[in-house]
């Protein structure tokens, strides 16, 4: 997608939980968020002692983002969707807009909940980000109650392995691969996500392969 085709933008800013009684988890977050699939024009960057942001304009690539944030489990998280000024710059620490400032309410709102959305143009885009924001936090509580076993099936399914290959590859049976994976919930969690893009693309106006909507 080209800047100029654009709805709105979404900037994701993750601040690091208790950082001075705990060590620095900048770099682990970055890895982790490198080694997606992509979709954030502008990449995740250090910006500021133990924060991160990026900029997308792929609902997608967001919940991909924030999904793995919240499995790390160390982060306040904010979502801030709207515009952002143009010509977008090399870096996400010199970006600057509405989108930004929407970014920077979040995450200073997010407190216990862990993870905020908020709109910079306000009205029905503010309403549906608090629909996303309501099912993404049902589908944390179902993601932070998974065991490691399930997280090892998870993984491995995710990656693009059947379930008879990833049996194969822990040695177990295929019927056990099925067990952890309705225990992890992995099918609700499925669902949730993907309502949350389709919600976010809503919220973006653009659709979920990344092509403009008009209102």
């Amino acid at each position: 997608m080209s800047d100029e085709d654009t709805g709105y933008w979404a900037v994701v800013i993750a601040d690091q939980r208790a950082s001075r009684r705990g060590p620095d988890r900048v770099p682990q977050a970055l890895d982790v968020l490198g080694r997606l699939a992509g979709g954030f024009r502008l990449g995740f960057e250090r910006t500021a002692g133990d924060e991160i942001q990026g900029l997308s304009a792929s609902p997608g690539a967001v919940v991909d983002a924030v999904t793995a944030l919240l499995r790390l489990g160390d982060w306040h998280i904010g979502v801030g969707v709207g515009d952002v000024e143009m010509p977008l710059p090399d870096s996400t620490r010199a970006a600057r807009g509405p989108a930004y400032l929407a970014a920077r309410r979040a995450v200073e709102r997010a407190g216990a909940a862990a993870l905020r959305l908020v709109g910079g143009a306000g009205g029905r885009t503010d309403r549906v980000l608090g629909e996303v924001q309501t099912v993404l936090a049902l589908a944390a509580a179902l993601v932070h109650r998974r065991s490691a076993a399930g997280w090892q099936v998870i993984d491995l399914i995710d990656s693009g392995l059947t379930r008879t290959q990833a049996a194969a590859r822990l040695g177990i049976s295929p019927q056990a691969v099925g067990q952890r994976l309705r225990a992890a919930h992995y099918q609700e969690v499925a669902a949730g996500l993907e309502l949350a893009t389709a919600r976010l693309a809503e919220a973006m106006r653009v659709s979920e392969a990344g092509h403009t909507v008009r209102p």
